[in-house]
């Protein structure tokens, strides 16, 4: 089989490995595809070099279908499409208090442990989810971060005919927007990449750019002054946190998407005032997943416009390259198959 290597210093190998049996409580997967994310990017970009094993095997955006089953694993068949839910949150402690997707001792797989940008991918058999046999597996291959978007939009507890303002229209932006826009609330984008503004209105989304267009204003008018019931802080830079207070009305719901390393100055004084509530919201549960997958399978919302391109597995380098080049581009799938 060929699996990828990210060696550091941006450099991606193909290399050719044995395809290995599936050890008890495991699924070997025949991977279709991989998408890939900021995560990766980051990692490509040497950032996160202290916490990845180098080499490594990265990727945990996927689909494929099962190839291969390990002892004691009765509840899936070779040849079954899936997808991985990529966290290994076997490690947990009472301080955890159930929600084990966050626990401490949380592993993240495609980023602690080996991915799935290759041919063939050894997993536990606890992080699967089955998708129905009807699946389009490019579009399954959305299901990771549409279940970042399915979350959100949960924890954030949106409601039809709420005003939801989006500040930030990349991949996760938009799977946000479309997740709330199916739940049947007025979304608004905020961004200021053209293109993306563009792909935003071409997928039915109301965008605008706040160089352009004073945001503030532009929600009081669509909303007759109550500005925005939900912010989703995606953008992660400090003119979305400056405004994020400001778009939000009267007892708005803020919820933090983007990641941010260290502190950055936020207005509390809107907190007291307006009796804001700042949520944060990381990963996904498994009812994220079953969410996405249903989404997926019932195709109403324009998920192939989020696909902007599929390239062979054999053009890994290229791939990464590609993206660093091109910032307006939405999602990148590997044809892990095609070599």
């Amino acid at each position: 089989m060929k699996a990828t290597l990210y060696e550091g210093n941006k450099v991606l190998s193909i290399i050719d490995k044995d395809i290995e049996l599936p050890k008890a409580n495991e699924v070997r997967i025949k991977v279709a595809y991989a998408g890939v994310c900021g995560t990766d990017m980051h990692i490509y970009h040497g950032m996160m070099d202290k916490r990845v094993n180098i080499p490594l095997t990265i990727g945990h955006e996927m689909s494929g279908t099962i190839d291969a089953i390990g002892e004691d694993v009765k509840e899936y068949k070779i040849g079954e499409k899936v997808v991985v839910r990529p966290l290994d949150d076997r490690l947990v402690k009472p301080s955890d208090k159930g929600f084990n997707h966050i626990c401490e001792e949380l592993k993240f797989i495609g980023i602690d442990s080996p991915g799935a940008m290759q041919q063939y991918w050894n997993v536990p058999a606890f992080t699967l989810h089955k998708l129905p046999e009807t699946t389009d597996l490019k579009l399954a291959a959305l299901v990771e971060p549409l279940s970042v978007a399915t979350h959100d939009v949960r924890m954030s507890g949106l409601k039809p005919n709420e005003y939801a303002v989006v500040l930030g229209g990349g991949p996760i932006g938009m799977l946000i927007a479309l997740v709330a826009k199916e739940m049947g609330a007025n979304v608004i984008i905020s961004e200021v990449n053209e293109t993306r503004i563009a792909k935003a209105k071409e997928m039915g989304l109301e965008a605008v750019n706040p160089i352009a267009t004073n945001l503030v204003e532009y929600v009081k008018e669509k909303t007759e002054g109550r500005l925005a019931d939900v912010v989703f802080e995606v953008a992660g830079v400090q003119s979305t946190l400056d405004i994020m207070t400001e778009v939000a009305g009267i007892r708005g719901r803020i919820v933090m998407v983007a990641i941010h390393g260290e502190p950055k100055p936020v207005n509390l004084f809107k907190f007291f005032w307006k009796e804001l509530q700042l949520i944060g919201a990381r990963v996904y549960e498994k009812e994220d997943y079953e969410k996405s997958i249903q989404l997926i399978n019932e195709n109403t919302l324009p998920f192939s416009e989020m696909i902007t391109s599929v390239v062979p597995l054999s053009e890994i380098q290229e791939i990464f390259e590609g993206i660093d080049k091109n910032p307006n581009g939405m999602k990148t799938l590997i044809d892990c198959q095609s070599i």
